[in-house]
């Protein structure tokens, strides 16, 4: 009788759930390394909720393994290159970016950065071409019968197969360079008085000299969108859709966009209803640390620990990289937990172990943890924050520098610069955000913050996507911008008018009052003749 009272009680749940338009059916559109990370967590939630979750994912993916078990369905595509050749690019820019871009002239830097994200577009948009033009592949998901694209709007493609399924998007953002996807397809203010253009390292708070900057990197932005291959984009999006559209008309159809940053990392900014900040999503109490690694920890008394680590993408530093660091950790009294793979530092002190991987949450969240040595990364910033421990910043590239500049501004970190690094600059920061009470006080504000929401993060996000999904949209939360001209978003059609209104005024008193002096002249002739 057991058995068949779960298979009712079973039963009766899925019932309960399909009455109150709780589970539905999501098709995801992922994006690598720790943007899967990040979405994962998410779907890992839905599907323990009920929800049908497939992820349409290329047969080079990286981390993405169809093979092991899980609570998803996976839809696997062919594309024209391996998941070695996506290893070998992302570490081909990885290095470049780290070693090789900072000694450029600015020009050259320019350059090259916009070679970068030229390649990467055209990576990405084979990916799209492997799907909506696999006519196969369409109808299967077209039977299917998904309520919602759950996509990551780095990469282009989800919005597209929304538009051909005829369903709801919902996007997942930490950001796109220069806000671009965020300020020109989804109209989120961005006055650059005071809102700082990402990459640009600037807080809220800017020097006349520092708007300046900021003001030629919005120019410099607003010109490269334009130039990027956009017109690729707009034509590869008409051909596919059979109307004139663009990428940006396609993607500004999304009804909700998770930002993966909150109020604690993020300065104050305007925002629009259809854009909610689920920063931290991924964060959770820490776990006991296994056995050998305990003890290791609880061997260093009271001095505590450091927590080191520079994540997945950077696999290997150089030898005289790995020895500086080395030699500035061995000068500290923590034991130090440091994730490197690569040959052992001949610098490497007593007092520091290295691993092939840590459990970095579970570390950062132990009371010994003392501070955090990050590349910058936004789910190891979120992972500190949520666990209050101060940070020492050796960022590297895409976003890296701009969150610890936020981490700096917010007085929870300091920062090393990679490239420049000595023995010296790491032991004395290391020393600094340990010895100096202020940066655990400030990481422990921020900490407070962070934990004190009316409704967690990860809830937040399901919320949102269920809402969709029950309301098959959320169009009343999309701003009427969308539907304007560039002139009249930014009216310059009434001003124009008014001037004209102004400009004509002006011209009839003007006129009025030269008639009205001719007359009274003419008048006084007049009266002296006589």
């Amino acid at each position: 009788m057991r058995p068949k009272k779960w298979v009712f009680i079973f039963v009766v749940l899925q019932l309960c759930c399909l009455s109150c338009g709780f589970c539905g059916k999501i098709l995801v559109w992922p994006t690598e390394y720790s943007h899967w990370i990040n979405m994962k967590t998410i779907l890992d939630e839905l599907a323990q909720k009920g929800h049908e979750v497939t992820v349409l994912t290329s047969s080079a993916s990286v981390l993405i393994d169809p093979a092991k078990s899980s609570a998803f369905n996976f839809e696997v595509f062919p594309v024209p290159f391996t998941n070695e050749d996506v290893v070998a690019y992302f570490d081909k820019w990885i290095s470049e970016y780290v070693y090789h871009m900072p000694k450029l002239s600015p020009w050259e830097y320019a350059k090259k950065m916009q070679a970068v994200f030229f390649e990467f577009s055209n990576f990405t948009k084979q990916i799209c071409e492997s799907v909506v033009l696999n006519k196969k592949l369409i109808k299967t998901l077209k039977e299917a019968k998904y309520e919602v694209v759950f996509s990551d709007a780095l990469s282009p493609g989800g919005e597209l197969l929304a538009e051909l399924l005829e369903i709801p998007i919902i996007y997942t953002l930490r950001f796109t360079a220069g806000n671009t996807y965020e300020k020109y397809c989804a109209g989120l203010p961005s006055p650059p008085s005071y809102v700082p253009v990402v990459l640009t390292e600037l807080t809220d708070k800017m020097t006349f000299v520092e708007r300046v900057k900021n003001m030629a990197f919005t120019l410099y932005f607003d010109f490269w969108f334009q130039s990027f291959d956009v017109k690729d984009w707009n034509q590869f999006y008409t051909d596919v859709l059979g109307r004139p559209t663009t990428l940006c008309e396609t993607m500004g159809k999304a009804e909700m966009w998770l930002i993966r940053t909150y109020w604690d990392f993020e300065f104050p900014r305007p925002y629009l209803p259809n854009f909610e900040f689920v920063g931290g999503l991924h964060c959770k109490p820490a776990k006991p640390l296994p056995e050998e690694m305990e003890k290791f920890v609880q061997s260093s008394g009271d001095h505590g620990i450091v927590v080191f680590s520079l994540g997945s993408m950077v696999k290997n530093l150089t030898d005289e990289k790995s020895n500086v660091i080395a030699a500035a950790l061995a000068q500290i009294p923590q034991k130090v937990l440091w994730r490197y793979k690569g040959k052992k530092p001949a610098t490497l002190g007593p007092n520091t172990k290295t691993y092939d991987w840590i459990p970095q949450n579970d570390l950062l969240g132990h009371p010994k943890t003392k501070a955090f040595i990050t590349h910058g990364g936004t789910n190891g910033i979120y992972e500190a924050i949520y666990h209050g421990i101060p940070m020492v910043g050796v960022p590297m590239f895409a976003d890296q520098p701009d969150n610890i500049a936020h981490m700096k501004a917010k007085g929870a970190a300091v920062e090393v610069n990679f490239n420049k690094m000595t023995t010296a600059d790491l032991l004395n920061a290391l020393k600094t955000v340990i010895n100096d009470p202020s940066y655990k006080e400030n990481a422990m504000r921020l900490s407070r913050i962070h934990h004190d929401q009316p409704v967690k993060p990860l809830d937040r996000a399901v919320f949102w996507i269920e809402f969709v999904m029950r309301h098959k949209g959320a169009k009343h939360l999309r701003p009427a911008a969308h539907d304007l001209t560039w002139y009249q978003y930014h009216s310059l059609d009434v001003i124009g008018f008014l001037l004209a209104c102004v400009a004509t005024v002006v011209f009839i008193v003007a006129k009025s009052c030269l008639f009205c002096c001719r007359k009274f002249g003419k008048t006084g002739k007049k009266q002296k003749r006589a």
